[in-house]
């Protein structure tokens, strides 16, 4: 375990010493090498065995007051929510604990080191420190708020790494987001969930998360009264929170280029004064001081349109719930704007056409029967009736692609598209945390074709869908 807000952390007591002096004793420790170093193995004690080391608890409880914080960090029992709520000085603290600006001289703080040593330990410990046996609504709705801190202390919103709710940036901690969604998604599963939705004041404490909704996808069919509805609330939420991030994305990514074959409109609104001067700027006479102008310029405003029809087919098998539900608001989305005919297909061994539905991301995700085997062929052959012209057509194919006895008269139909003219995007996962595994057979025969896969973060889909709709 290093300093996750100093990568010089090091155990060792000696510290200080100058490697190129002549053999002698040793420098005297510093004491606040010292301190981080007894906060940090107190962190260690209380990640991998839940006893209390009696020596560590006490050594770390004067490191803390002798800085001036609150015992409250070290009260595992403590929200970060409720450490805030007494010391609402620490709140900027928090904020980018994990991301320190460089000093500017390159000198080390050491003081400063402590005292981020304290402050990232009480988030650590919170978040990674889950303990076992049944959760309730209450334990999970304290973690994802703990969790929230922990991606505010890298940098990213609440839930910008664990997915969902964040932009398009690269924010990823270093890899942490996978991780946080898989104890995310540990919680959710020990908790007795439908007993929850049950219960409406229960209910109400659950934040709507990828985690809880795959859960709430895959037992939607064993719920019903109240339960369900809670249920559908839950979704509902979900869906709303995340199509208001990517809606933003998208008007972004398909404003259009300017289209240069159409004629400027020649309007007032549209002249433009800088260049028309420029070009007519032969024409001036001194003896009058005045300019002549033979010709005027327009700016112009017309903008390439998006493609006529947008066919996006989802494996909707169990490793691909986080894609399908992101799909699933994407193409809701595009389906919005004008001249874009959206036509969404979901498939395991069966595929159903779920284009009257593409409009309300809500009503199909209740639609999906989420887990099974693939059939890619039996999509395929939904999805290339869509087809009308193929110029103006792009096929969106969300999938791991293990077709297991299917694959080549899946990747031979793919191939027939493709060559047809379709702009065909095959994309591997479109998933909140990026993890994606993707059948290398077809990984080698797409980037053949020159279609290679798209994997990662749903940003991505999106800006090659720029790159294609403008």
């Amino acid at each position: 375990m290093t300093d996750a807000t100093d990568p010089t952390f090091s155990p060792d007591p000696e510290v200080g010493t100058d490697a190129g002096s002549s053999p002698g004793p040793a420098a005297s420790p510093d004491p606040d090498d010292n301190r981080r170093q007894v906060l940090y193995w107190r962190l260690l004690a209380r990640l991998f065995d839940p006893e209390e080391q009696a020596a560590l608890e006490s050594a770390s409880l004067a490191v803390v007051e002798d800085i001036g914080l609150p015992s409250a960090l070290l009260d595992p029992g403590a929200s970060v929510d409720s450490v805030v709520q007494r010391h609402p000085e620490l709140a900027d603290e928090f904020d980018g604990l994990m991301a320190p600006e460089p000093e500017p001289d390159g000198a080390r703080d050491r003081a400063a080191e402590v005292r981020r040593a304290a402050l990232a330990s009480k988030l650590l410990l919170n978040v990674f420190a889950t303990g076992t046996g049944t959760v309730s609504a209450g334990q999970l709705a304290r973690w994802q708020s703990d969790a929230g801190w922990l991606e505010r202390a890298h940098g990213c919103p609440p839930g910008g790494l664990r997915g969902g709710k964040a932009s398009g940036a690269a924010l990823d901690g270093g890899g942490l987001g996978p991780e946080l969604g898989a104890i995310e998604a540990d919680l959710v599963h020990r908790m007795h969930l439908r007993e929850v939705l049950a219960d409406p004041v229960l209910a109400a404490r659950l934040t709507p998360s990828m985690s809880l909704i795959e859960q709430l996808l895959r037992d939607k069919g064993n719920l019903s009264g109240t339960a369900l509805a809670n249920a559908k609330a839950l979704i509902r939420r979900y869906v709303d929170e995340v199509a208001q991030v990517l809606r933003t994305q998208v008007e972004k990514a398909t404003a259009g280029e300017l289209d240069r074959s159409v004629p400027p409109k020649r309007v007032f609104r549209n002249l433009d004064l800088d260049r028309t001067i420029w070009k007519n700027l032969t024409n001036w006479s001194p003896e009058e001081e005045r300019l002549y102008v033979d010709r005027l310029y327009y700016r112009h405003t017309v903008r390439r349109t998006t493609p006529q029809r947008l066919i996006v087919v989802v494996d909707q098998s169990g490793s691909m719930v986080d894609s399908m539900v992101n799909c699933t608001i994407l193409a809701s989305i595009f389906a919005g704007l004008p001249k874009v005919d959206v036509h969404l297909i979901a498939y395991d061994t069966r595929a159903i056409d779920l284009t009257p539905w593409v409009h309300d991301p809500f009503d199909v995700l209740l639609r999906t029967n989420l887990g099974g085997g693939n059939d890619g062929p039996v999509a395929m052959a939904m999805a290339r009736p869509k087809i009308a012209e193929p110029k103006n057509t792009v096929m969106v194919w969300i999938s791991d692609f293990y077709e297991f006895s299917r694959s080549q008269p899946l990747f031979e139909g793919i191939e027939e598209v493709h060559r047809s003219g379709v702009r065909f995007i095959p994309v591997g996962s479109v998933t909140s945390s990026g993890r994606q595994e993707v059948n290398p057979w077809f990984r080698e025969r797409f980037k053949a074709l020159g279609t290679p896969v798209i994997s990662g973060h749903i940003g991505k889909l999106v800006h090659e869908l720029k790159t294609f709709l403008t």
